[in-house]
């Protein structure tokens, strides 16, 4: 990987977008209580709650600030709700929610679907078998013409045509290689101004291929393995902010370069479960709630 910061051709836009809306959950009950992921091994127990609540205080004030938040009721014995992200997928008023692959997150379904159909959600339930890790595996351009999804080690490539048929939209399908990146909102972010920031090894050749095709080499910000493991990919974007746990210097030099404003917010609590800034948000922005406000 070159060493040197990424220069781009011109800076990102700076039209402002409709001010977007997060669901998010208080990490009320957030606990390392189980391991289902590569971060969660030897951090059993681990997490200090209270330090978690000051870090998730601190992103949602951060958030607060350029985006409407929603919230959902926590549940006990669900200690992963708070990473809101694995709910569903939700674009223009529709929501496929979430099969976790693994029992220890499947609670959290329904307290999910519910908060969907209260808030005047239409709700496309995928066939059972097929799993499927909302937003965690599927990330929308950001000007809604195509669908990113991951496959491979939480979400069935399965999933992938009936998210194609449910919006009527090309999917282009991404296979996790990696299992620290079990998740493609771990490893892969779409930006504003036709930016993609992510870490190429967490994908094989082929996926690699597809992302090359679609941005051109002065819109890919590829990031280093030093900072894919602080989840800097894990990164939301509003408008021409990016907020992030961290960024090396020269990734910060990068995104500054092509006209973000970068943010850090330390969620080091949530890494210990595998999850940053953009697992603790769901994008809801075209939810029918907001639709007549």
């Amino acid at each position: 990987m070159n060493a040197q910061p990424i220069e781009f051709a011109s800076a990102i836009p700076s039209v402002q977008p409709r001010r977007p809306t997060y669901l998010m959950c208080s990490p009320k009950f957030y606990d390392v209580a189980y391991v289902i992921n590569p971060w969660m091994v030897g951090n059993l127990h681990a997490s200090s709650r209270m330090l978690a609540k000051v870090q998730w205080e601190r992103l949602y004030a951060t958030l607060s600030a350029i985006a409407n938040i929603e919230l959902v009721e926590p549940r006990a014995g669900s200690p992963d709700m708070v990473f809101t992200a694995n709910a569903g997928l939700e674009h223009e008023g529709i929501v496929v929610p979430s099969r976790f692959s693994h029992p220890e997150r499947r609670a959290e379904e329904q307290c999910f679907r519910r908060w969907f159909h209260e808030a005047g959600y239409e709700v496309v339930e995928l066939p059972k078998g097929i799993f499927f890790e909302g937003e965690g595996d599927a990330l929308f351009s950001t000007d809604g013409s195509r669908l990113w999804a991951g496959y491979g080690p939480r979400t069935s490539y399965e999933s992938h045509r009936y998210l194609a048929r449910t919006w009527d939209v090309e999917v282009y399908s991404l296979h996790l290689i990696d299992q620290r990146f079990y998740h493609l909102d771990t490893c892969f972010a779409t930006l504003v101004g036709g930016f993609v920031l992510y870490y190429p090894n967490a994908f094989d050749a082929a996926s690699n291929a597809q992302i090359e095709a679609a941005y051109p080499r002065e819109r890919r910000i590829a990031v280093s393995e030093a900072d894919a493991i602080r989840f800097a990919c894990n990164a939301i974007n509003v408008a021409d902010t990016v907020v992030l746990n961290c960024a090396s210097r020269q990734l910060t030099h990068s995104l500054e370069s092509a006209g973000f404003q970068v943010i850090g917010v330390s969620l080091t609590e949530f890494l210990k479960a595998g999850g940053a800034a953009k697992c603790l948000v769901m994008n809801i922005e075209s939810s029918a709630m907001n639709a007549s406000s």
